[in-house]
């Protein structure tokens, strides 16, 4: 009887944000986020620390009300001694967070929770020269909650070859959602960054939600201009080399990075099953010779 009452609560959830205006939800949020006016800013601060129980023992500033506005402290550093990145893995995890699913990206298909599942082409922008060297490869979808850490960093070393920026909605992308919204997250607005490492070809799929007020990169700041169409965007000269373990982005408010190898080598560890906690840098796969 829980478990049904719960079902129908996010099935409710999940339908109650199709006639939400998101975009205007999130601008509106991220504005307040980006407040510095003392006061407003200290109690939202205090407010988010004290609901999400946020561990801020981990924090390079662990003062909470010491940052200039909430952004600055949802986007916090963290110490260097609290995050090891696992020297044994060939691939390690991006972010702090929970696994949603990992596995085989099947007929160009990508598993996003039971009954659902979405395109590779799609999420990729809908281009099918790009999405082509990860068919028949490994995905794993990480999931950050409020509470988390939420600097992204690389997986493993590579170099940056193709930006993407894709427009699309701002459905929350927790559980509930990730059950009753088909095609979640090649339907939410998105930045796909392309590597190429050791390993073959890695992306990185950084995910919009609601409430996300944007998205950045270490090499371009703000990337998420919520332009009209899909668009490349502007990789500098140089090239970009991001080293295994390096930051590379982050979130102005939660959501979700979706990882693609295109090695079908690539083999999660068995402890990434649905729902498992991970952090950043903590060993993720291997991948076979």
């Amino acid at each position: 009887m829980k478990e049904a009452c719960f079902v129908d609560k996010a099935r409710l959830f999940s339908l109650g944000q199709y006639p939400l205006p998101h975009h205007c939800i999130s601008r509106w949020v991220g504005r307040l986020a980006d407040t510095r006016t003392p006061w407003l800013k200290n109690a939202f601060i205090r407010w988010f620390v004290k609901r999400y129980q946020v561990d801020m023992s981990e924090a390079l500033e662990p003062n909470p009300i010491a940052y200039d506005c909430f952004n600055d402290f949802f986007t916090r550093a963290l110490r260097p001694d609290v995050r090891e990145i696992d020297p044994a893995a060939d691939v390690v995890s991006p972010a702090d967070g929970a696994i949603s699913q990992c596995g085989a990206i099947e007929a160009g298909r990508i598993f996003q929770a039971k009954g659902h599942d979405y395109s590779l082409n799609t999420l990729l922008g809908g281009d099918l020269e790009r999405a082509k060297p990860f068919m028949g490869g490994q995905f794993a979808t990480v999931y950050l909650s409020p509470r988390d850490y939420h600097r992204v960093h690389m997986p493993v070393t590579g170099t940056l070859r193709e930006v993407v920026y894709i427009p699309g909605r701002l459905f929350s992308v927790n559980q509930a959602t990730a059950a009753h919204v088909p095609d979640l997250f090649a339907r939410n607005e998105r930045l796909v960054a392309i590597f190429d490492t050791q390993f073959g070809p890695m992306a990185m799929v950084l995910v919009g939600a609601m409430i996300v007020a944007g998205i950045e990169t270490v090499w371009q700041g703000q990337v998420t201009p919520q332009m009209r169409q899909t668009t490349a965007l502007h990789v500098p000269q140089g090239p970009v080399e991001l080293e295994k373990g390096a930051e590379m982005g982050r979130f102005k408010l939660g959501s979700t990075v979706i990882l693609l190898m295109a090695n079908s080598a690539t083999k999660w560890h068995d402890s990434l099953g649905p729902q498992a906690s991970v952090r950043m840098g903590q060993g993720f796969a291997q991948v076979a010779d």
